[in-house]
Parts: structure tokens; sequence; C-alpha cells
């Protein structure tokens, strides 16, 4: 249970818990939530969008959400290290812009003014992890547990697996600071399943990163460096078999049997 192959996760949980306590430390809490009516229409701090998922501004988030991301560091052992940083770049990239769109544009004047707060913290990002976790991992066991205790031939309860703990640790993050919260966990959700499906645009589904800045150069020249110890061996092998075969013929070019050559290695000793 370590970071083993998730070098992204690990610096994803580590940068979460040292900005959540320098921002609490600092006293900056207050430049990262979003109140529409005054930072955005008032003030035009359109800048608050790019930020907002940089930290949690309580502890009891960033608790959970650090559990949250180590606990889905399985998707970058099977995606790998580029892979999973570029759907980052893409999917807080999207989350930064639209749960602020919809929530300025669409609900907040559908509700008069009351869904006017959307809450800090990378919860959209979160739930676009999650999404490719509930589609990729399956699940390994199922338990039950009964709500009633008396004899029936027909179970009475609810079923569950080993990747239930997981969804219960993002549903407390989705209903922290709700409603906020809970329209950035189903955007989140929403774009993680438009990129796995394609809908997205084919630019940003298939976009990269740089191989160095995740370390794929490194582990690229350690393949080619094993690939070609790989051919001096098989070469090596082909040698010595070829050596055998050819010790396997008399002179003359005849070739001897199994017991004169078992007569012509042992008769030394013999």
């Amino acid at each position: 249970m370590s970071f083993t192959n998730a070098p992204v996760t690990r610096g994803l949980v580590y940068g979460l818990i040292g900005s959540s306590i320098a921002v609490s430390l600092l006293d900056l809490k207050h430049y990262f939530y979003i109140l529409v009516d005054l930072h955005l229409w008032r003030f035009h701090q359109v800048w608050r969008t790019l930020i907002y998922q940089l930290c949690y501004t309580n502890s009891s988030e960033v608790l959970f959400g650090a559990i949250t991301l180590y606990s889905l560091r399985t998707i970058e052992h099977l995606w790998g290290s580029r892979k999973f940083a570029s759907f980052l770049v893409v999917t807080s990239l999207l989350t930064s812009i639209l749960p602020t769109a919809i929530l300025a544009l669409v609900l907040r004047p559908l509700t008069f003014g009351v869904f006017n707060y959307l809450p800090a913290g990378p919860t959209p990002i979160l739930f676009a992890l999650l999404a490719q976790y509930h589609a990729i991992v399956p699940h390994m066991y199922k338990y039950r547990i009964a709500t009633s205790n008396t004899p029936s031939d027909r179970f009475q309860g609810f079923t569950l697996s080993d990747k239930t703990y997981k969804y219960l640790l993002a549903a407390q993050l989705a209903f922290f600071q709700w409603p906020g919260s809970i329209l950035g966990a189903f955007i989140g959700w929403t774009v993680g399943y438009a990129w796995r499906l394609e809908l997205l645009p084919r630019a940003l589904t298939k976009w990269r990163i740089p191989g160095w800045m995740v370390g794929v150069r490194t582990q690229r020249r350690s393949q080619e460096f094993e690939g070609l110890r790989r051919r001096l061996e098989g070469e090596g092998s082909t040698g010595t078999a070829s050596g055998i075969e050819n010790g396997a013929e008399g002179e003359g070019g005849r070739r001897r049997n199994i017991g004169e050559q078992l007569v012509d290695r042992f008769g030394g000793a013999i």
C-alpha cells in the first residue's frame, strides 16, 4: 500500500494537503471559493475559476479528499503516468469553466439568487476520476447486509462490494457544502464519462503532455536497454546452440549419434 508507480497521484495528494494547510495558515481561504454576485458580477474576479480547485478550506474535506485520491491511484497504474496526467489537465480545465458558467448563467437566475455559492476544492476532478474507476476497475467481491433478522427465503437487505467505501468517501465530499459541491461532483462525473466515451473533441481526448514531465523518457530509455540486453542474450544462446550442433558432427561432416557423443564426453573421466 504505497505510491509505487504512481508519481502523479503522490504529487496530487501531497500538493492538496500542503496547499490546504498553507492557505489556512496564511489566512487566504477567502480567495478560493466563489460567490457569483460578489466575485464575478461585481468585482469581475474571473481568475477565481482557475484556482478554486487548488485546495479545500476545512480539514474534513482535506482528509476525505486525500484518502479518495490515494484510493484512486489504481487508474494511474492501469493507464500509466502520462495518460493519467493528461486526463487530469483536460478535466481540470473543463471543470474549472463549466461549473462556474452553469452556476452563474443558468442555476442562479432560475433560483432567483439562492444558488449562488461554489465551494473550494477539487471535488469535480475527483468525481471525473471516480467515473473512470467505476468504468474500468471491476469489483473483487460482494457482501450482503441484512436489514431484517426474521427467517425468510427471500433476502431482505442490500448488496455491497469492495468498491463501495470509495464511493462513500466521494459522496461525503459531494454533500459537505451542498448544493454547490453537488453541482461540482455532477459535472465532474459527466466530464469523466464524456472523456471516456469520446464525446469531447478528439483533440482533447487524444492530447498527451510531454513525456519528460512524468519521467517517461527515463523509463523508455531503460526499456531500450532492457530490449538490447535481451537481444544480446538471444544472440548468445543462438551461438551456443550452433556450437553444440557443430560439435555433434564428427570428422568428415558425419553426424555422430548420442552414444558416441557420451563416450567422447565422459571417456576421459572413466
